[in-house]
């Protein structure tokens, strides 16, 4: 029996990041992985003239307060394909916070950027401007599904890297 890919581990033997990809930059629509289906399902068209500008996905042996793994921007020029596993580092974090999924109050679901070890063309910084179109992606992506996003600001590596350690699953 295949293991699910939740259950790997959130980093390598080196250390890196793996990251799980479920929408492929250029997407029109959100994929999540289903692990009682060992497979992807569709879980809902973007809004009209929204794509995914990289791979999409998220960083396997974590739970984050929302409950699902991490969330993770892979910065790639290129893109791959669902379930894919990229070793990557991270560049920065995007803390944000939503309406929680029962619908009351409020909960984080920050979102990391990672830069792929194998395939590096970037610096590993961000732009001002990569920023902000990132985080209206974010904003376009969870258009009219009542979510309610708020970007409270970016942080830096150290804090993408400390939220995946505090994210861990404990077996």
């Amino acid at each position: 029996m295949a293991t699910s890919l939740l259950a790997l581990s959130p980093r390598d033997r080196s250390g890196a990041l793996r990251v799980v990809i479920e929408s492929p930059a250029g997407a029109r629509v959100k994929l999540k992985y289903a692990p009682d289906l060992g497979g992807f399902v569709l879980s809902r068209p973007l809004v009209l003239g929204v794509t995914y500008p990289f791979d999409w996905g998220f960083v396997p042996g974590t739970r984050a307060a929302d409950g699902d793994p991490v969330d993770a921007m892979v910065l790639l020029d290129v893109p791959t394909y669902p379930g894919v596993i990229i070793p990557a580092r991270p560049i920065a974090l995007l803390a944000v916070e939503q309406k929680a999924k029962n619908g009351e109050g409020r909960q984080r679901n920050d979102r990391i950027v990672v830069e792929p070890l194998a395939a590096r063309r970037g610096n590993g910084r961000l732009t001002k401007r990569m920023r902000q179109e990132l985080e209206e992606f974010f904003l376009s992506a969870t258009l009219l599904e009542g979510k309610e996003v708020v970007p409270l600001g970016w942080r830096g590596p150290e804090e993408a890297d400390a939220l995946v350690d505090r994210s861990r699953r404990r077996r």
